[in-house]
């Protein structure tokens, strides 16, 4: 099993498409906790916690925009944001199993 997730981890890395998708959602993940520092005042933890929160539609409930403009960004936020975590992770799921089905193939 070890041996599958570093296999999977090293092919996904040395992708080009791959890792441009990695890169836009550290991005994506990024420019939230900037945002939300400077506009709602929030620790970096607390920043980046309620971004990763928000993008995974996880939505604990435990923060919330006070600013009108911390709202407003929030909105612009999640319809960006959620389609590229969502293609994120979607991606990595089917390149691990694609990868751990080529493994069982060949044995």
């Amino acid at each position: 099993m070890k041996y599958i997730f570093t296999k999977t981890l090293w092919s996904f890395l040395n992708d080009r498409e791959y890792r441009q998708l990695l890169l836009t959602t550290f991005f994506v993940l990024a420019l939230g906790s900037i945002v939300y520092r400077v506009l709602e005042g929030w620790s970096w933890i607390d920043s980046i916690y309620f971004s990763l929160i928000t993008l995974t539609t996880i939505g604990y409930g435990d923060f919330s925009p006070q600013t009108t403009e911390g709202k407003l960004f929030t909105i612009f936020y999640i319809l960006i944001g959620v389609g590229i975590i969502l293609t994120f992770i979607n991606t990595v799921y089917h390149h691990y199993f694609s990868n751990r089905n080529e493994d069982d193939s060949k044995q």
